[in-house]
């Protein structure tokens, strides 16, 4: 009896164990800093009680794991059929924004499409980056046996590509240029022929060129932040110059947010100030989302940021083995390009809290405060986990690596 309560215990956390037990042990532990880091949209931006942000933040990290075992009973290659239907309903929903789209908390970007009746606000461009990769991922899969056509290749690759990054470049430049590189390395992946890559680059280099030309030049693209994004990256390249003025009170306004991150990270040294203890998150703006390494490394220290830094990377490693492992290359591909996404998030937010990259608006995976973000990481980890689940069962049905693209890509 004893026995089969175990087994049914385990097989509640249904695919790879090792990844189950590192996204429950980030998920437990994003509760600390998010409550401590909350405090800051109490106190300054004036913004509900950090009992409040720390239980809805609770809330949506058991909502996550719930989608995540959910997603788990569902075959992926299901999803894989649904992703163009469910690409072209989010291309729909960010046209929508651009017309309807609302702020939140102050922002300037109007990313946010609010459910009519309710006041529940979600990011369509987190949802639409997420099925475009699977939708590329399918594409990719079911015409992998053929040379495809040009225009196969312009309707059915760069066409979706080109045009989810050109509905959220206008409110979401990191975002959009995350797209535009996550999918070229799907397609890098996917076994693309090297050539349609190289002109999908260069094609699209030159697009965005004349983007940030006529943007700048011109009032033909209402509403757009490139203004936004070149103060930005002048900012950066500023605080990079040996030559600049430190005492410059132009330049230390634009470095406010970098130079309290950093002061945060240098103040919690090698063990941190403890718990709910940092003195520099009621001044570090977005401490609870964007810049909550920043605050985790103060307030846990080096040990700390690297104990987190090192459940990431056994997340990414159990990643990469789940695709090895993987017989069937839908899956395989799927499951690489999701842990991608991941990665590059990832690499983008803590580039962002020790100044190597410009500023950007993006999430610490599983850990910042914000649904969608985190509702769209634990679907990618609940799909991760759904293949994972079924290497087994390939193994049992004798799909080995022995057999053929065409019998083991069935997903039509």
């Amino acid at each position: 009896m004893d026995e089969q309560n175990t087994e049914n215990r385990i097989e509640l956390l249904k695919g790879d164990k090792v990844l189950w037990m590192v996204i429950l042990v980030i998920s437990i532990f994003s509760i600390f800093p998010v409550y401590s880091a909350s405090s800051n949209l109490e106190y300054i931006v004036n913004n509900g009680t950090t009992t409040g942000h720390v239980i809805k933040h609770m809330f949506f990290v058991v909502l996550g794991l719930v989608i995540m075992r959910v997603v788990g009973m569902i075959k992926y290659e299901y999803i894989g059929k649904l992703s163009s239907i469910l690409l072209g309903l989010m291309i729909v929903l960010l046209i929508v924004t651009m017309f309807t789209g609302q702020t939140i908390d102050g922002a300037s970007a109007s990313r946010w499409l609010k459910i009519p009746g309710t006041p529940i606000s979600f990011q369509p461009s987190s949802f639409a980056f997420l099925m475009l990769v699977i939708y590329l991922c399918r594409y990719l899969t079911k015409k992998i046996t053929r040379e495809r056509l040009p225009i196969e290749n312009i309707m059915y690759i760069f066409g979706p590509i080109l045009l989810v990054f050109v509905l959220v470049a206008k409110d979401n430049g990191s975002t959009a240029l995350m797209i535009l590189m996550v999918s070229v390395i799907v397609l890098i992946i996917g076994q693309l022929h090297w050539k349609y890559i190289a002109g999908f680059i260069s094609s699209s280099f030159i697009a965005i060129i004349l983007f940030l030309i006529i943007a700048l030049n011109t009032n033909l693209i209402g509403g757009n932040r490139v203004h936004t994004w070149m103060s930005r990256i002048e900012t950066f390249t500023s605080s990079k110059a040996k030559t600049a003025d430190v005492d410059d009170e132009s330049v230390k306004a634009k470095n406010y947010q970098v130079m309290q991150a950093k002061a945060a990270i240098v103040h919690g040294g090698i063990t941190g100030m403890g718990p709910g203890k940092s003195a520099l998150k009621q001044m570090l703006p977005q401490s609870a989302s964007d810049f909550i390494f920043a605050v985790i490394v103060e307030e846990y220290g080096l040990i700390g940021a690297a104990f987190l830094i090192s459940l990431y990377l056994i997340m990414m490693i159990r990643i990469v083995m789940i695709a090895s492992k993987m017989p069937a290359f839908f899956g395989s591909l799927l499951v690489l390009s999701l842990g991608v996404m991941i990665f590059v998030q990832l690499a983008v937010n803590i580039a962002v809290a020790i100044n190597l990259i410009p500023v950007t608006g993006q999430p610490l995976p599983l850990i910042s405060y914000g649904g969608t973000s985190m509702l769209v990481t634990y679907l990618q980890l609940g799909i991760i986990l759904n293949i994972s689940s079924r290497i087994q069962i390939y193994d049992e049905e004798g799909m080995g690596k022995k057999q053929s693209v065409a019998e083991i890509n069935d997903i039509a």
